[in-house]
């Protein structure tokens, strides 16, 4: 699959968008509170194990804020992090620290979230000719962002979008089956109509039909939930060139068994749609906090 990259255009949409969530209506604590030539230093601090993502753009929220903040970035995206690691440490107005520290921690911690959880998927098949990837099961609107959070991972992507690549799934194969189309029907048309240098692939869910769609000319055949002994079968019975991805139901319990069937890939939706945050903080330092001389 492609792997388009975000602009700083598009990076700065996604920000602007969260921070217009947040403080569309400014910081009425702050404003009521903190004094604006107060100045001080925090740092972003982890509190669980896990795979960091998300920093640059935390990076580019605060300097959104305020542009003459004071980032020091001290981990990069993909390393893995412990309890009081520090991420990065920020320095300049206290007001503008506090205005996009909810920002920045929802970026960092579910991003990182993410990443984390996609590289349990990837330990868990270690030494397996296996790629773990991702699905279009994103956030709207910050799928490019957690996509790279899988690769932070260690993880592969799936298909950006519907441009991306042919997948015949089974609402597809209801409609034209309905219309008296065979698999192998189905399968040729794709190909036929496909533009150039797009790979197609074929949901299926028995080797039957596993055998069928090899034989019209997929390049890709999806096995969807099927049990590892049917997993097993499919890949004796497919042409080597055939490459094969498991799909549903994969989760922790269940992925290294997946991987021994054999297959080139496994999908797993659960990456990006129920990791769980990492636990990460932003906390001044409390002797770094002084009034500007103006």
């Amino acid at each position: 699959m492609t792997e388009p990259k975000l602009s700083q255009e598009q990076i700065n949409n996604i920000i602007d968008l969260a921070l217009t969530e947040d403080v569309s209506h400014d910081d009425v604590t702050s404003q009521a509170l903190i004094p604006p030539e107060l100045e001080g230093q925090a740092s972003i601090l982890v509190k669980a194990k896990g795979v960091l993502a998300g920093v640059e753009v935390a990076r580019k929220v605060f300097l959104r804020v305020d542009p003459s903040l004071k980032v020091k970035v001290l981990i990069k995206d993909g390393s893995k992090v412990q309890p009081e690691d520090i991420v990065a440490t920020v320095f300049g107005s206290v007001a503008s620290i506090l205005k996009a520290e909810r920002v920045v921690l929802n970026f960092l911690s579910r991003l990182s979230g993410t990443a984390s959880q996609t590289a349990r998927y990837v330990a868990k098949t270690h030494g397996l000719e296996v790629n773990i990837t991702d699905t279009r099961k994103t956030t709207p609107g910050l799928r490019l962002l957690e996509k790279q959070a899988v690769r932070s991972g260690g993880g592969q992507n799936h298909r950006f979008h519907l441009g991306d690549g042919i997948l015949i799934k089974d609402n597809h194969l209801v409609a034209l089956c309905a219309l008296g189309m065979s698999l192998k029907e189905i399968v040729a048309k794709a190909k036929k109509n496909a533009r150039r240098g797009l790979k197609v692939e074929v949901e299926v869910n028995t080797p039957e039909e596993a055998l069928d769609a090899a034989e019209a000319g997929a390049d890709i055949i999806m096995l969807d939930n099927m049990s590892p002994d049917e997993m097993r079968r499919v890949m004796s019975l497919l042409p080597g060139q055939v490459m094969v991805e498991a799909s549903g139901g994969i989760t922790l319990a269940n992925v290294h068994t997946v991987a021994e069937t054999g297959t080139n890939f496994i999908s797993v939706g659960a990456l990006t749609h129920s990791s769980t945050a990492l636990d990460i903080s932003l906390e001044l330092e409390p002797k770094s906090i002084k009034l500007k001389l103006i």
